[in-house]
């Protein structure tokens, strides 16, 4: 399920795993740069953790949750790409591939406008 909200709205909103065990806080929202769609969020998963990347796309807001449809062990394997700046498209294949997920535009070589990703910062301290 696509989310149709406000991206800013998402960031602060704790994230669940499909156990309704806690992953982290959403610290930034990942736009498409050619359509505008939140794609990836980057949660903060701990205090002296790191940022992982997961998808929006079948991730859903639930009474003020964000609830990903991923076990917490596989979002915290996400690869680490930092945050603050593009992902490129080689980045965003790599988070396709471990979550399993169909890459946009199977069939054809997706270019580089589709797959490259803006970002939403976070509230700064």
């Amino acid at each position: 399920m696509q989310i149709d909200i406000n991206p800013r709205n998402l960031i602060g909103l704790k994230a669940l795993d499909l156990t309704g065990q806690k992953i982290g806080t959403v610290d930034e929202v990942y736009l498409d740069d050619a359509t505008g769609v939140p794609e990836w969020a980057a949660v903060r998963t701990g205090l002296f953790s790191r940022d992982a990347f997961v998808p929006l796309e079948a991730s859903e807001v639930v009474d003020g949750v964000l609830r990903v449809p991923f076990e917490r062990s596989l979002v915290k394997e996400a690869p680490d790409f930092g945050v603050g700046r593009h992902l490129s498209p080689e980045q965003e294949l790599q988070l396709y591939h471990h979550y399993g997920l169909d890459v946009p535009g199977v069939g054809s070589p997706a270019s580089d406008e589709d797959m490259t990703f803006g970002r939403i910062a976070g509230s700064e301290g």
